[in-house]
């Protein structure tokens, strides 16, 4: 059995998708790395074929009809034989030092007594033209280099710090126990794999190092700020998926609690920023609607956030207040060198 699948969703990717699978079978024999080629129309399957016969036992080549990210992901969680998974987008790729390092204490936690949920490591804003990278950091909120359970984690995060999918290895099993399977043909739903295992994490290993290097720059990339404007349905969609997601049945500790509501309280402000962004009538008329959405769901879950720093920022009223809203955001966004 392998230590750690990595999941490579492609999608017309042949013109940089070999830096991802380069790295990712470093690794060697103790990895599985899956090139999930989503019906592209480029030579993106072919180049996994070339990957599979020269890495064979590591590399897998699977070919799909498309189904957007959430569908390569969801095929690579059926298919995955490690007892670990991560997934990495074909534009971004791992840092080789802290990947030894990761497989290092992944093959130290399955040789010991205690079961690990999720691993959780740094990762890189890798933005275009930055001669600076920023790195998200969790250093001070969780223990380093150990097994630890929500009642050890030191100080909850804070409205800049959020784990997002680039900072996790889940416990393979554990994605197929959670019941997480994504929606096809939709964008953002790396916001899914972040959020809805954590109601069934109950342990957790922080590695502090800079495995995943996020790639931003590419005009046409999901997360440029104008190309989710017009993507704002996926966007909500997403944002309203989450909030069904969230089950407080399943918290067991309050940390876990304010775990997951600081990570929805963070979707819930971009879904809204994005919404101020457009300003017009029907963008207004969404956002109220969004709201009230996440009221009917969970009435203590909507107090909690919209009574939180950052719910109180993007619903302060009239014009001004929604002026001052996307101001605060875009200090925020030079600050912290996210799209």
């Amino acid at each position: 059995m392998k230590i750690l699948t990595v999941v490579i969703p492609c999608y017309n990717s042949e013109a940089y998708m070999k830096k991802a699978i380069d790295h990712a079978v470093m690794g060697g024999e103790d990895v599985e790395v899956l090139i999930i080629d989503d019906g592209s129309i480029d030579g993106t399957y072919n180049i996994a074929l070339e990957y599979e016969k020269r890495f064979q036992g590591i590399v897998r080549a699977i070919h799909q009809e498309n189904k957007g990210h959430g569908g390569a992901v969801n095929t690579g969680i059926s298919e995955a034989k490690g007892i670990y998974l991560k997934v990495c987008d074909s534009d971004d790729y791992l840092d080789y030092d802290s990947y030894m390092k990761v497989l290092d204490a992944l093959r130290e936690v399955i040789s010991g007594p205690k079961t690990l949920d999720a691993m959780i490591c740094n990762y890189v804003y890798d933005k275009a033209g930055a001669k600076k990278k920023r790195i998200m950091r969790y250093v001070g909120s969780f223990p380093e280099d150990r097994i630890f359970t929500w009642d050890e984690v030191e100080k909850p995060l804070n409205a800049h710090r959020y784990v997002l999918m680039h900072s996790l290895i889940y416990r393979t099993n554990l994605l197929r126990e959670s019941g997480l399977v994504l929606p096809e043909h939709t964008f953002y739903v790396d916001n899914l794999v972040a959020f809805v295992p954590f109601m069934y994490v109950k342990t957790m290993y922080y590695l502090n190092v800079p495995l995943y290097r996020y790639f931003i720059g590419r005009e046409d990339q999901s997360v440029n700020e104008q190309i989710m404007i017009g993507r704002i349905d996926q966007q909500i969609r997403v944002t309203k998926l989450m909030i069904d997601a969230y089950k407080p049945n399943k918290i067991r500790h309050r940390n876990q609690g304010d775990f997951v509501t600081h990570y929805l309280s963070i979707i819930m402000t971009v879904s809204t920023i994005l919404l101020l962004r457009m300003n017009t009538e029907e963008s207004l008329a969404m956002k109220k609607d969004l709201w009230e959405y996440l009221r009917k769901k969970d009435l203590i879950l909507y107090l909690r956030i919209k009574r939180s720093l950052v719910g109180r920022l993007v619903n302060m009223p009239g014009r001004a207040g929604r002026e001052m809203a996307v101001k605060g955001y875009k200090i925020l966004q030079k600050f912290y060198g996210f799209n």
